[in-house]
């Protein structure tokens, strides 16, 4: 009998030519978007079969997914470059994704590539990012004896970690383009190569806005040898590399950028590296930071039995090492609940009576 009521529910959806609408929206992608789409029809899938929704393509529903996950939400308390900065106005993780996704729906809809698999992918492209930013993916790397980088635990985060243990169940393209993002990644679809191009304009541009309120240099510190190329403040910098973005990859089977605009932008991103990224007021914290992350990695790998039930299962259940799963736990944590793990397991209370 439900059986039933759920069919009738779905038939009073249809239109008049028969199709939920979903299966109209799939028309119009094939109709309206690019040959070097992704469409939402021809997508490879997911790793457990389900069944359609009849009002969101496939990434329509990834795209929720990820906006609905523990894992997004705890973004918002987690580094982007400054630590525990004094202020509102600078980017955490949350803010520099949401700025990644906005840039990268620009370009696909200006190139009509599929708009809901570009934002899946920018949305879902760090999640497992660990707390205090790069300084805590260095030291799970040198902790896990498997080795830890924030691209694949974003991966892991969306196949394993979420649902307790069940995962989003994502498609194989959101998936791909979440692996890939990285500056050495090569995404298989263009959507994702938007997102790769788009992660590097947004942090670029918004870590240089962030440091210029942190007083670390002026405008006109940076080099004229990228700033004529690419504008002289940050709007004309972001309105030049998405400009050039869209207009090099117009009827192509790839993302590029013209080949003067691509040199600039890596040249400041290597500026950016040599003195935001691993040097001055930006890393004066890191170090603590960092060891704060040792002394929780050793407790838990001592005291496996006070991580919470579902990671223990996935131990018993995927057959996973203790160091795997003491990291999945570390990198969940925002800063600010590392932080307070850390005071509660080391630092002395004040006694009672």
């Amino acid at each position: 009998m439900q059986e039933n009521q759920k069919e009738n529910r779905t038939e009073k959806k249809r239109g008049k030519m028969g199709l939920t609408i979903r299966e109209e929206m799939e028309e119009q992608e094939a109709l309206f978007l690019s040959p070097y789409a992704s469409l939402s029809r021809e997508s490879k899938g997911r790793d457990r079969a389900e069944a359609p929704c009849d009002i969101r393509t496939v990434y329509q529903r990834d795209r929720d997914r990820i906006l609905h996950s523990k894992s997004f939400r705890r973004l918002k308390h987690k580094t982007q470059v400054f630590l525990a900065p004094e202020g509102d106005h600078y980017r955490t993780r949350l803010t520099h994704t949401l700025e990644v996704s906005q840039i990268a729906r620009t370009a696909a809809r200006a190139l009509r590539l599929n708009e809901d698999l570009t934002e899946a992918i920018a949305l879902g492209h760090d999640l497992g990012h660990t707390p205090f930013g790069h300084a805590g993916e260095a030291i799970l790397n040198q902790l896990c004896q498997e080795g830890f980088t924030h691209y694949e635990q974003s991966v892991r985060t969306v196949e394993v970690l979420e649902k307790g243990g069940r995962g989003l169940n994502l498609t194989w393209e959101v998936r791909d383009g979440i692996r890939n993002h990285r500056t050495a990644g090569n995404p298989s679809t263009l959507e994702g190569k938007i997102v790769r191009f788009s992660d590097k304009i947004a942090y670029i541009n918004h870590d240089i806005d962030d440091a210029i309120r942190a007083k670390l240099f002026a405008e006109s510190d940076l080099p004229r040898v990228y700033t004529d190329v690419l504008g002289g403040s940050v709007r004309e910098r972001l309105n030049t590399l998405i400009h050039d973005m869209i207009e090099n990859s117009r009827n192509r089977p790839d993302i590029v950028l013209s080949p003067p605009v691509e040199e600039a932008m890596r040249g400041l991103r290597a500026w950016m590296f040599a003195n935001v990224y691993t040097s001055g007021a930006s890393k004066a914290e890191e170090a603590k930071a960092q060891q704060l992350i040792v002394y929780l990695y050793e407790y838990y790998m001592a005291h496996m039995e006070k991580l919470p039930v579902e990671y223990l299962h996935l131990m018993v259940s995927r057959g996973e090492s203790k160091g795997r799963i003491v990291c999945d736990y570390i990198a969940g944590m925002s800063d600010k609940y590392a932080i307070d793990r850390f005071y509660e397991l080391f630092v002395p209370k004040a006694w009672k009576v």
